[in-house]
């Protein structure tokens, strides 16, 4: 592919890092190819969980200055996986992340859960409307999760990704049931793993045959792997010594596998020609 390619990508999260750890190699992948690929930013991850001790007077109960430290992380992890554009719902800091269910953030006024869900519609509308994205990816009903502002971020996707909008198709990411327990076992057998396993119950997987698209990155796990160093307050990344080793883990300390495929159910358009590539089958 060229600059001159006309595909046209949007993907809709909710904090700083869902871009790399949801879809970090579909990015790469479209975007080395040429493609016009925008990242929206629902809020600044202010509530985070912070990793690194040094940096822990950043958090919302301290100083409250992770937001504006998460954007600069978010800058970093957007050049590595070569995004063309990166734009913040609402303009930067227009709301706040809501914290986990039951948190007392989900009560400030500023949060994204609180906020105008018009409002959020016609500013994820508007960019639409300018950037004209054949192709939409958001998170599934539950958020891939449940957290709260993914949930959000799905509702506003799916509101605004009408029939008017001009996009041809919306796809929710989600996490292969199959590739994943594969990716565990992997895991397993390596030495020096610094991750703990997760537990079923720590698991959000779709069953295999709902996906609709596997999207193969193994060519840009390097870029991937690089954005998620860059988000390094939230994630942390862990190489062994032989090819392939690698894993990557949020402040929970859970092992993630480090896949060679990114996953995606059609949530709006048709499906023919789709074999593999997100855009397969659009003139």
């Amino acid at each position: 592919m060229t600059l001159t390619d006309p595909r046209r990508l949007l993907l809709v999260h909710a904090h700083p890092d869902d871009e790399s750890i949801w879809t970090g190699g579909t990015i790469a992948k479209y975007a080395a190819e040429g493609a016009h690929v925008t990242v929206v930013t629902c809020t600044l991850g202010e509530e985070g969980e912070i990793i690194p001790d040094a940096l822990a007077g950043l958090a919302a109960d301290r100083a409250d200055q992770l937001g504006g430290y998460r954007m600069g992380e978010l800058r970093s992890a957007c050049a590595a996986l070569r995004v063309t554009e990166h734009r913040y719902l609402g303009g930067i800091g227009r709301w706040r992340d809501s914290g986990m269910v039951g948190d007392p953030a989900n009560e400030h006024p500023r949060c994204f859960v609180r906020g105008s869900f018009d409002e959020q519609v016609a500013a994820l509308a508007e960019v639409i409307a300018e950037l004209r994205p054949q192709v939409v990816i958001g998170y599934d009903a539950f958020g891939g999760y449940g957290h709260p502002d993914h949930i959000r971020a799905s509702e506003i996707a799916m509101a605004a990704t009408g029939e008017d909008s001009g996009v041809a198709r919306v796809f929710h990411t989600v996490n292969s049931r199959a590739e994943t327990e594969a990716g565990l076992r992997g895991l397993r057998e390596l030495d020096g793993l610094p991750y703990r396993m997760p537990a079923e119950d720590e698991l959000h997987l779709t069953e295999d045959e709902r996906i609709d698209v596997a999207v193969d990155v193994t060519n840009h796990i390097p870029a991937k792997l690089s954005a998620l160093r860059a988000h390094a307050t939230q994630v942390s990344v862990w190489q062994g010594s032989g090819a392939g080793e690698c894993s990557y883990a949020l402040s929970n300390g859970i092992a993630a596998p480090v896949l060679g495929s990114e996953f995606y159910v059609l949530a709006k358009g048709d499906r023919a020609g789709l074999d593999g590539d997100l855009f397969g089958g659009l003139s």
